[in-house]
């Protein structure tokens, strides 16, 4: 039966193109006469899950145009090179303007977006390029679904709501027009027993957010939409206000409200590149964009890192502008790579049905997923739409998308590869067995390494703004990223109330956007949509690219790894039949793969090795192979300057003293946590997580220049030593003595205090020794040249193994152990959000210091605005679950005498504690008080896990080793 189908559907598809491009002729004529344009509803409108964000940027030029001339009359203010005003004009025009304040390139549902909230946040002078028309890129055939529930992220879950309010209300009221909003609302499904865990946590989670999310029965499910077979359905999770929207209606009003606001709109202009300041300085003239509006507002790059300055256009024209926004949807990696950027999303095949009309079939009904199928369902044009994901999708055209005449393009199905998925579908709405496929549509979405969208300026280029890679989510969150990337722009950095650790554009490394890893890479993500979101899943592809100079002996010892950032980093580790043959895996224990190969919310099969790890550590020692952690090496007359305007601590101090710093922006919040070592005078050592490696290198050499002094430059050279370096940690009470064994370097408290770093001996290699520790107990980080760092491990091991029970320890041990103390991770339990005051940081503050610190007006005045209002109104505080058997992973909500309060921002199992421990932001309720000892101890505190609550203890100190004896002794 559905070869007959698909034999349907191929005969179908040249007709149902003809009625796309007619519909869609008819829809550009109607918006270009300036009329209300007609909602309509075809199988070609509506496709995948959530939509693509702009269309492509270097096409050749032609087609419709409209546009809005400059403003007239207006009074402007220059704020961090973007124009602001206070009126505006527009008028209608086909050529394009000589030069812009803000250039968006791409007008699908993204681009549309930015340039209609950078025209409501009063930035003037925007232009918004559309290579061909308006939506043609993704956008057209997206599905509209509008779900708020179903993320375990504040950023995400608010983009989202804030787009169902955009395309609601708020654009049909400013603008008249309709974004085809239909309040029919939405149920996911949960038809196994780890997806109704999975489902409470996140509703839980949801509803502290503000997302009406009920749980309801399968009876239920089914009276809501009939067609639906429950019979293994567990439960439903029902939004009532969810529904959809039609992405080609909901731009339209974007562009309409964008001009409005004095954006101007052109379409049928290709943009083939941009201009920077390094082709000004390579030409040495002002030529090419190099001068005008940007010698106005900045002139050069700073710090090395140069400033886009316009536009070129495929016409050979150029734009002379402040910013470029980059909203090129599937094409905005090949538009980015022309100028350096790296904007690593692909193209993946995306598929969606629709039948023909069936009786009785209700419009109204909601839109349903199901997961366990890949499949969401919503009425269509008197029939069904069946969307379809894959447990593994397919890239589409890893070498280049095509740059001319792929606009409302399709794709060629494959019907074999799609077929189960269809099979599994009509099992769950049967009736759409017993009527015909009036369209199997395949198209084009874009997805990332890591599934989150890229999101921000571009760590390659000033002023170059990135929103793309919207993994499906381009028209649920469409307009949640162009508010968040429209502040962004307006105020030179994220905005201080939106966490963008996880879509920071500047997070990805050059690898992954190499053509084999986006082949491989893209297809996961694609099917990672629609999985379970286990707390230790772990990417299967683009594995093994990236390893320690120790792998092969850590594998040896039947490590688990993990990806880290590309890096094979241990997870946790599997006992070994003897530690005398460790060849011999297997005969007595199974590898440590075997043992990891369930997953789920509870406690894990390696449960019990991970406590023994912590433990090791507790009482004992621990080895720790760190080598993947960001190093740089800062050496020049001025190093020490540079870092100690970055560093909130002083880092200039005294040679061979490790110094724990943070790195802030103008609002005292957080940009970057990490340690910086003065190995000698002009020379240091700067060290942050793997996941801050890009960020922390970059505002290392934009700041470079930005803070000398007038034309004067930091004599400074910065140095990525990653890969040049192992690190070992070894940490535990005993580690003086496993290490004191192996050097003639005096260990004694006394020659050796903690912070106190120096190069010392170890056989025959010479190893940077650093007293400091991330577990709260006694321990040093050994920095090994690659080439000595097997023969340095060997020494450990065979002394430790013999006289001081060493034990090897992977990161879970790690985060378990960092958790107990209360230690912080940036871009985990604290982000760009926080003040250095509310999470506990304020310590490493040195007011004092000549050079002062960015941020440090800042910090001085919310300390006096806390001593004035009378306390802390946030504080980073501890939670421990009275109860040892829960496990908390991330979201899970704390409630104080019965209101919410917060959620769970990271958590782990505190082995020492006896109970599940974790971190979260506390926030004062006005009839509370301040956030104090008080507050905490006056309150009846639980903890909502999925659907249960749980009595736990909160506190201010960390709950192991308050007072930090251990580490210092």
């Amino acid at each position: 039966m559905l070869r007959s189908y698909f034999r349907r559907g191929a005969e179908v598809a040249l007709v149902d193109r003809q009625i796309a491009a007619v519909t869609i002729a008819t829809h550009y004529r109607e918006y270009h006469e300036h009329r209300r344009p007609r909602r309509f509803r075809m199988h070609g409108d509506d496709g995948s899950d959530g939509g693509g964000g702009g269309t492509a940027s270097t096409m050749r030029r032609g087609g419709r145009s409209s546009s809005s001339s400059p403003p007239s009359s207006a009074t402007s203010t220059t704020s961090n090179s973007v124009m602001t005003t206070t009126k505006t004009t527009t008028t209608t025009t086909t050529t394009p303007p000589s030069e812009a304040n803000v250039i968006v390139i791409g007008g699908g549902i993204v681009g549309s977006s930015v340039a209609y909230h950078l025209g409501k946040l009063g930035v003037t002078d925007v232009l918004l390029l559309e290579k061909h028309h308006l939506t043609s890129g993704t956008t057209w055939h997206a599905a509209g679904l509008i779900n708020t529930f179903g993320s375990l992220s504040h950023t995400s879950t608010n983009m989202r709501r804030y787009t169902r309010e955009l395309y609601e209300t708020i654009l049909p009221n400013e603008t008249g027009m309709s974004c085809g909003y239909m309040n029919v609302g939405f149920i996911e499904l949960a038809s196994d027993a780890d997806r109704l865990e999975y489902y409470r946590r996140v509703a839980s989670f949801n509803r502290l957010c503000g997302v009406d999310v009920r749980e309801i029965t399968s009876e239920e499910v089914r009276e809501r939409c009939p067609i639906i077979e429950t019979n293994d359905v567990m439960a439903g999770f029902y939004v009532e206000s969810d529904g959809r929207a039609n992405p080609t209606d909901a731009t339209m009003a974007l562009v309409k409200g964008a001009r409005m606001n004095g954006v101007h709109v052109i379409e049928g202009i290709s943009v083939s590149g941009v201009i920077t300041t390094a082709d000004a300085d390579a030409s040495d003239t002002n030529g090419g964009g190099g001068g005008g509006l940007s010698r106005r507002h900045g002139g050069r790059g700073v710090g090395g890192v140069p400033k886009v300055t316009g536009v070129t256009l495929s016409s050979g024209e150029t734009i002379r502008s402040n910013v470029v926004v980059n909203c090129a949807g599937m094409w905005a990696r090949q538009l980015g790579e022309r100028c350096g950027v790296n904007v690593p999303n692909q193209a993946a095949e995306h598929y969606y049905l629709i039948t023909e009309p069936i009786r009785d079939i209700d419009p109204n009904w909601p839109v349903v997923e199901d997961s366990s199928r890949f499949l969401y369902v919503r009425p269509e044009g008197g029939g069904l739409m069946l969307g379809l994901f894959e447990a593994e999708g397919a890239s589409w055209n890893v070498d280049a998308i095509p740059e001319d005449g792929f606009h409302y393009g399709r794709i060629e199905p494959n019907f074999d590869r799609m077929g189960p998925y269809i099979e599994k579908a009509m099992e769950r709405v049967p009736i759409a067995r017993n009527s015909g496929i009036k369209s199997f549509f395949c198209g084009p979405e874009s997805f990332t390494p890591d599934g989150y969208p890229i999101i921000g300026e571009s760590s390659e280029l000033r002023n170059y703004y990135v929103a793309a890679g919207m993994n499906s989510l381009g028209i649920l969150t469409g307009g949640g990223v162009g508010m968040v990337l429209a502040r962004w722009i307006k105020d030179g950095r994220a905005p201080h109330d939106v966490d963008v650790t996880a879509m920071d554009a500047s997070r990805f490394k050059k690898y992954q956007n190499n053509p084999r890893y986006r082949e491989h890479r893209a297809g996961e993500t694609l099917g990672n949509t629609y999985k379970v979101h286990y707390p230790d899943r772990q990417p299967r592809t683009c594995r093994g690219g990236r390893r320690s100079a120790l792998h092969d002996r850590l594998a040896a010892r039947n490590a688990f790894f993990r990806d880290v950032s590309g890096w094979e980093s241990p997870s946790w580790y599997a006992p070994i039949s003897s530690d005398d043959d460790i060849d011999g895996i297997g005969s007595d224990f199974p590898p440590a793969e075997v043992v990891a190969t369930r997953q789920s919310f509870g406690r894990p099969d390696w449960f019990n090795h991970w406590s023994d790890e912590h433990n090791a550590c507790r009482n004992g020692v621990a080895l720790f192979d760190m080598s993947f952690m960001s190093k740089f090496a800062v050496i020049g007359r001025d190093s020490g300057e540079l870092l100690n305007r970055l560093s909130t601590a002083n880092v200039d101090g005294d040679v061979g003293v490790i110094t724990y710093t943070q790195w802030l922006n103008e609002s005292g919040r957080m940009e970057a946590d990490l340690t910086v070592t003065k190995i000698d005078e002009g020379h240091f050592l700067v060290v942050a997580t793997d996941t801050q490696h890009n960020q922390v290198v970059t505002r290392l050499r934009r700041h470079l220049g930005e803070e000398g002094g007038g034309d004067r430059r930091f004599d400074a050279s910065i140095l990525d030593i990653t890969g040049a370096y192992c690190q070992i940690n070894l940490q535990g009470p005993k580690s003086r003595d496993l290490l004191q064994e192996l050097t003639a370097h005096d260990l004694s408290n006394d020659a050796f205090p903690f912070r106190k770093v120096a190069e010392i001996d170890m056989g025959y290699a010479r190893v940077m020794c650093a007293r400091i520790t991330y577990v709260g107990e006694l321990g040093y980080e050994l920095y090994i040249p690659v080439e000595s760092a097997v023969h340095v491990y060997d020494l450990i091991v065979e002394a430790g193994m013999r006289d001081h029970g060493l034990r090897h320890a992977g990161l879970r041990a790690l985060g378990s152990l960092r958790h107990e103390k209360g230690y912080r991770d940036y871009g985990h339990d604290v982000d760009n959000t926080d003040h250095i005051l509310d999470v506990g940081l304020d310590f490493t503050c040195d007011f004092n210091k000549p050079s002062g610190f960015i941020g440090r007006e800042a910090v001085i005045e919310h300390k006096r605005r806390v001593a004035a209002s009378g306390g802390m109104s946030k504080r980073l505080a501890q939670i421990l679950v009275n109860d040892a058997m829960p496990l908390l992973h991330h979201g899970e909500v704390l409630w104080r005498d019965g209101n919410r309060i917060c959620e769970v921002r990271s958590a782990s199992y505190g082995h020492t504690l006896g109970g599940a421990v974790g971190l979260c932001m506390l926030e004062r309720r006005e009839e509370n008080g301040p956030i104090d000892k008080s507050y905490v101890s006056d309150g009846v505190w639980s903890i909502e896990i999925g659907k249960d609550f749980y009595p736990c203890t909160v506190s201010l100190r960390p709950l192991y080793d308050p007072t930090g004896k251990r580490s210092k002794v």
